[in-house]
């Protein structure tokens, strides 16, 4: 089936060449559309490109129809609506390594720049002065530089910093210590990096935690004489309190890249001398606008034909080696899942996955999502897919957790799920044969092997003669063929269960009639 895919904004010609060589696939650029028109255009498009300008709200997304993947050219991603493109079962891509070269190059330029007052000393040579003293700078080797957020683009400074004998320190709760103790970075709390600091770079996604996290107080509490850079995403600093901090003298500058409104049009911060001001140019090098474009290109097109989440922001990432390894799990998982839902007597509270043997070297996380997706999508009214399981599981009140166990007593490998459901639980457990073909091997105490795939009949019932010889004669009377029947006995021998693979599913006043079979207990039908 041909893939439409929309590119929203402009990128790298090298990136637009990648799509449209790609076979199956049919590209549209389509410039300066906004919401509205966004809305109107996107039914239709299996992925969409985008940069930093074009915003992909949860209108836009909710207007989508085949929408499988949307790509951000750049590192930023809060000009799309993650959380509904989630909810969707849309994966969001970005190039977190595109920019970041060119992101830590300007943060440095900016703090040479306010040490040495640069902009302000090249106007007054061109307005015929020469005011050497004015301009007495402030050396950049033996002060400290503190780094709010040591991701790729913090790396990057720390290293070039190192190399202008600058003392580093970096401040990220997500990073473990070995990492600062290797780069020769001092792990700092934030309280200790900004009293320690005579300078300050951003480098930090904006969300409800780093939301004006540099408030007054924050201001208040840094080196007098101080400095401070934004080249990461406005709204980190507040932008009042850096007026007054600046107005004041308690920081001798600041260079802010990024705004909370962009441009920054009537902000108070446009009348003081000792900020510099860039407009949003992080990214802006020709090397990375078409690292960028490229990269994008590359990850969407790779995602729509192999499934494949480079950088993104919404699924655990997994190679493609990876995952030629992880599919015949992914569909074992996916089909117990969806099995385990006709058996349960209501909506399950938490579900258990349990890898042995050599399932228990794959992705766990991408296991019990797939599990997770079999069970919900037969529930629930909204697609479910990889993306939104986990999302929808949280949702519906399911709690999930994982374990690796040690060599199967009896198979190479299996799945095991089990379902908690009010004051009960149920388990089925599944192999694969020759390590591509999905078969049951357990439900509950009850060992019984056969494929999973098809209609199945399961029913639990007292062992006794006859009750083969019944579920045979109402489904001949449907002019149903049984393909294959497996019995298998539990702990206890008056009772057994019957897993029946028949060649079509039956009515609601099939399943009935067998119900009245006395000998069973119980009986449910599922598709696989």
């Amino acid at each position: 089936m041909e893939k439409k895919i929309l590119v929203a904004d402009k990128i790298a010609a090298s990136g637009l060449k990648h799509l449209k060589e790609q076979p199956g696939f049919k590209v549209d650029q389509i410039l300066d559309l906004d919401e509205a028109g966004l809305c109107q255009t996107v039914p239709g498009y299996h992925a969409i490109l985008v940069r930093s300008a074009v915003k992909i709200t949860g209108k836009v997304i909710d207007a989508a129809d085949k929408l499988q993947v949307i790509g951000r050219a750049g590192i930023g991603v809060d000009n799309i609506d993650v959380t509904r493109a989630t909810e969707r079962g849309i994966a969001v891509l970005n190039t977190p390594n595109a920019n970041a070269t060119t992101t830590a190059e300007l943060a440095l330029a900016h703090i040479m720049s306010l040490s040495r007052s640069l902009p302000e000393a090249d106007r007054s040579v061109r307005e015929g002065k020469w005011e050497r003293s004015k301009f007495m700078g402030s050396e950049l080797a033996n002060k400290t530089l503190g780094i709010f957020g040591y991701g790729n683009i913090g790396r990057i400074v720390a290293s070039r910093a190192k190399a202008l004998n600058m003392k580093v320190a970096a401040y990220d709760p997500f990073v473990n210590q070995d990492v600062f103790a290797a780069d020769g970075v001092s792990n700092m709390t934030l309280d200790e990096l900004v009293a320690a600091s005579d300078y300050i770079t951003i480098h930090c996604p904006l969300n409800d935690k780093t939301r004006k996290v540099f408030n007054a107080e924050r201001l208040a509490a840094m080196k007098p004489g101080a400095r401070i850079v934004n080249c990461a995403r406005g709204g980190v600093i507040d932008e009042d309190a850096l007026y007054e901090a600046l107005k004041s003298g308690k920081l001798a500058g600041a260079a802010l890249d990024v705004f909370e409104n962009e441009p920054p049009k009537g902000s108070k911060l446009l009348e003081l001398p000792n900020i510099v001001f860039t407009p949003h140019l992080g990214a802006s090098t020709s090397e990375a606008q078409t690292t960028a474009g490229l990269e994008i290109a590359q990850q969407v097109a790779t995602y729509l034909q192999t499934g494949e989440p480079v950088n993104a922001i919404n699924l655990p990432p997994v190679s493609a080696a990876e995952l030629i390894k992880l599919n015949p799990y992914l569909t074992l998982a996916q089909r117990l899942g969806k099995l385990i839902g006709p058996m349960v007597e209501k909506n399950i509270s938490h579900l258990e996955v349990a890898l042995w043997g050599d399932a228990a070297e794959r992705d766990i996380r991408s296991i019990s999502t797939e599990a997770l997706v079999g069970y919900l999508g037969a529930h629930m009214s909204v697609p479910v897919n990889r993306v939104n399981a986990a999302h929808i599981a949280k949702q519906q009140g399911i709690s999930v957790t994982e374990a690796r166990c040690a060599e199967h007593p009896d198979y190479r490998s299996t799945v095991c799920l089990t379902a908690t459901h009010g004051d009960k639980t149920t388990t089925v457990e599944g192999t694969l044969f020759e390590r591509r073909h999905p078969r049951l091997v357990r439900i509950d105490e009850y060992e019984i092997e056969t494929a999973l795939k098809g209609n199945l009949i399961i029913s639990k019932h007292i062992d006794q003669p006859g009750v083969v010889a019944a579920i045979s004669t109402v489904l001949a009377e449907r002019k149903i063929n049984i393909s294959r029947m497996q019995l298998g006995n539990g702990n206890h021998s008056e009772r057994a269960i019957m897993v029946i693979e028949i060649s079509a599913a039956v009515d609601d006043k099939v399943m009935e009639k067998l119900r009245q079979i006395k000998p069973i207990t119980w009986i449910t039908q599922v598709s696989l």
